[in-house]
């Protein structure tokens, strides 16, 4: 894929853009990339091809949940509900969320979306992309460390005692 250059202006319509399933263990949810659509290459450490974030327009459907309970290392990540509404789980408890609602999770900010309602719940999800970024689920004292050769999950060691 050749460089792109600053000048190269490039656009994308939401509704082009092919949604990507998320399910494992129980949890759905679906995902339109926004930023691959765009050109991200997301395994790449080059910035140019990496870009300095990710969006994408998440889709939850009724009574589910996309992803564990789960904190970054170095990641911080942007919600806006389109429509829709939802919980967010954090370290303080739960939040109930709207259509119009916006909310910020920083580095070490444990968080989980949930869908408890009969309809979709629909956000916007950018978060900046560091390199080297790793996370923490609470609930299972695990982490997942990425690099962009190889992802290892490691068990806390606080679980083996």
């Amino acid at each position: 894929m050749p460089k792109r250059t600053s000048s190269t202006f490039q656009k994308v319509n939401i509704r082009d853009i092919p949604e990507r399933q998320y399910r494992k263990e129980g949890r759905l949810g679906y995902g339109k990339p926004i930023s691959e659509a765009l050109g991200r290459i997301p395994d790449s450490t080059d910035l140019d091809t990496r870009h300095p974030f990710d969006a994408e327009i998440l889709r939850v459907p009724p009574k589910t949940i996309p992803w564990r309970y789960h904190s970054h290392s170095a990641q911080w990540e942007f919600y806006y509900v389109v429509s829709g509404d939802g919980v967010v789980r954090h370290a303080g408890g739960r939040s109930q969320i709207g259509s119009g609602d916006a909310f910020l999770f920083k580095p070490g900010e444990p968080h989980q979306i949930i869908n408890e309602s009969d309809m979709d719940l629909v956000l916007m999800v950018v978060a900046d992309n560091p390199v080297g970024e790793s996370c923490h689920y609470p609930d299972e004292a695990m982490w997942i460390v990425k690099s962009p050769e190889r992802r290892y999950v490691v068990q806390h060691p606080e679980r083996n005692s």
